[in-house]
């Protein structure tokens, strides 16, 4: 996984304090330098307009170091369209981190058209975080569908929860396909279908056991509606992993109906992961 500096964008909103305060924890535990940036946004040009700007990105950069010790921290201005601005600081970062709702430009983090488009065009890890998190429970959640996008979502979830001493738990959930009532006599064969896709989603996690000793990694199969099967897990997780891409239950997480349930449903934050174009390309 590449390794570079986690990007904490804020916008004066509290769910972008939440966001900054997850980021510096973040970097501290991981040894990443944090860059915090504000998007001060074309139609921002007044004196007044630039005070409030400067004032955001200073209140919140004191807050990082507050809580990051001795990781470096950057704050920097940027001026932009704030979708392009932020898609663009993506592009060599480790994550980049952003409120899951804000004002301005990040007004609708989760459900509007400025979240939606920077998590579906970021070059790399989007963390959503909802709000301040109060109470820890030791816990990653990853979900797992056997893709390629599933298993770049895997490797980061590991080292999340190597970083925070927490167990990592794989969920894989298998939806019931739509099929005609005439097929109840058949209900036998959806049963073997669940039965022989729970063995491969359990094969699937024993190489990541097996190479990560140190990480407690435990697994579950369910049958389930991916998005009710991970909001359930995220009710007593620090974080859920999901990847960008996928198949069956997680296809399309980043723009599907997937991802915008979890993101919406998850009461802890969210982590879409999408390999950067040199990890695609191995």
């Amino acid at each position: 996984m590449m390794r570079g500096r986690i990007v904490a964008a804020v916008d004066g909103s509290a769910s972008s304090t939440a966001a900054v305060e997850w980021a510096a924890g973040d970097a501290q535990r991981r040894g990443l330098p944090l860059r915090v940036v504000h998007v001060c946004e074309q139609w921002a040009l007044g004196v007044d307009d630039a005070r409030y700007c400067a004032g955001v990105l200073e209140a919140a950069a004191d807050r990082a170091r507050a809580i990051s010790g001795d990781v470096e921290v950057r704050a920097e201005m940027l001026a932009g369209n704030v979708i392009d601005v932020l898609i663009r600081e993506s592009a060599d970062a480790d994550s980049l981190v952003l409120g899951s709702r804000g004002m301005g430009g990040f007004a609708g983090m989760v459900l509007g058209s400025v979240g939606r488009a920077v998590a579906g065009h970021a070059a790399g890890t989007v963390v959503v975080v909802r709000g301040v998190v109060a109470v820890r429970h030791d816990l990653v959640v990853a979900g797992d569908d056997g893709s390629a996008g599933s298993r770049q979502a895997m490797a980061y979830a590991v080292e999340q929860a190597r970083a925070r001493r927490a167990r990592l738990h794989v969920v894989y959930a298998w939806q019931t396909p739509a099929v005609s009532p005439y097929w109840a006599a058949y209900s036998h064969l959806l049963a073997d279908s669940f039965q022989e896709e729970s063995r491969s989603a359990r094969a699937r996690v024993i190489p990541w056991r097996n190479e990560n000793p140190d990480v407690e990694i435990t697994d579950e199969q369910v049958r389930s509606h991916p998005v009710a099967a991970l909001a359930e897990a995220a009710a007593a997780a620090d974080l859920v992993v999901v990847g960008s891409r996928g198949r069956g239950g997680f296809s399309s997480a980043v723009l599907g109906s997937v991802s915008h349930g979890v993101l919406h449903h998850a009461a802890c934050p969210v982590a879409v992961v999408r390999p950067h174009a040199e990890e695609e390309a191995s």
